[in-house]
């Protein structure tokens, strides 16, 4: 489905919808209506060569899934049906949710699972983002000096959502766009 970005998302809270939703309308034509992740098939999720990825981080530095206490399948059921699946050619954005003050020993670790599966299928990871403007003890999802990708806090710095995912946007969409 060249042209058009896959959305998937993982919530619990509904945050993480919400702003799959909002970079989809700000995306408009280039891509197709946001996919909870627990009602897509590896199918709807291989038929784009460009994908935005959404998850919280929940628990202990954890996916949304059966194991975190969400109440849904979600990413941690999900990976399991990607895994050894040839992503390469493909172009793949990350964002996820943390709470830098709650959680800031494990500051948005669930993003680096997402970054891990896409890695290793060969999948071509953009979009990773500056760690400046948070206050966290330490991440999993930091490679290279920067998050692998957008940072999201609902709980401390909503008010900054929108402008980071305008940011974000312009940053990636050449490269999902390509």
């Amino acid at each position: 489905m060249a042209g058009k970005i896959g959305i998937f998302f993982g919530s619990d809270t509904g945050n993480t919808r919400k702003a799959a939703k909002s970079i989809a309308k700000k995306l408009g034509d280039a891509a197709d209506a946001p996919v909870d992740v627990k009602k897509a098939t590896v199918e709807d999720f291989l038929k784009y060569d460009a994908l935005i990825l959404g998850t919280p981080t929940l628990g202990d530095g954890e996916l949304p899934g059966l194991g975190s206490g969400a109440s849904d399948e979600s990413w941690e059921e999900f990976l399991p049906q990607l895994k050894g699946k040839d992503l390469s050619g493909k172009t793949i954005a990350l964002f996820g949710y943390g709470d830098q003050e709650g959680y800031g020993h494990e500051f948005v670790d669930a993003l680096i699972f997402l970054y891990n599966l896409a890695i290793e299928g060969g999948a071509k990871v953009v979009g990773a983002w500056p760690t400046e403007g948070y206050s966290f003890e330490k991440s999993n999802a930091i490679v290279d000096g920067k998050f692998v990708g957008l940072v999201l806090d609902h709980e401390n710095q909503s008010e900054m959502t929108g402008e980071r995912i305008d940011a974000w946007l312009e940053q990636i969409k050449p490269a999902l766009l390509g």
